[in-house]
């Protein structure tokens, strides 16, 4: 097995920190070099704490079932002989209380709409088989236990 690995680094910067009022803005580091900036939701943590131009951990959660679900499909596709494109997805998270009475990401919805490319178009029936083929094989959501829905929005010609 590999190992992926991320760095997430914060510091203080002088705030008081034991009054709760330290900004929650961090590094997420890859290590192909990609920075991205995050921090806490603002829903979670009001501004100024919070950085709403940062991304937060929940969207990250919805971005990388997104993210897994269309490199698989990418994938099955062209195995098909499909060409694709373009894939947009328009995903999104539902927070509330699991089986446990916890506050968890319940529930996260693909929108896939994918375009793909010549005269020959998959039907409805492929489009699902291709997303049902790209879920059964993602990495990520074979490791979450939120519920995970996939939505195929048809795109028009």
């Amino acid at each position: 097995m590999t190992d992926h690995c991320a760095t997430i680094a914060w510091q203080r910067e002088g705030q008081t920190f034991i009054d709760r009022r330290y900004h929650r803005r961090h590094a997420w580091i890859f290590d192909g070099g990609a920075v991205v900036a995050g921090s806490s939701s603002p829903q979670v943590v009001p501004l100024p704490m919070s950085d709403a131009s940062a991304v937060d951990p929940e969207e990250a959660f919805v971005a990388s079932l997104s993210s897994c679900h269309l490199l698989w499909f990418l994938d099955i596709a062209c195995n098909a002989g499909w060409v694709v494109d373009d894939y947009r997805d328009d995903a999104s998270g539902v927070m509330g209380l699991n089986a446990d009475g916890r506050l968890a990401m319940t529930r996260v919805t693909l929108r896939p709409c994918v375009r793909f490319a010549g005269e020959r178009q998959p039907d409805d029936a492929e489009i699902d088989r291709l997303h049902g083929a790209a879920h059964e094989a993602c990495f990520i959501a074979n490791s979450v236990r939120t519920e995970l829905r996939c939505e195929p929005v048809i795109a028009a010609a």
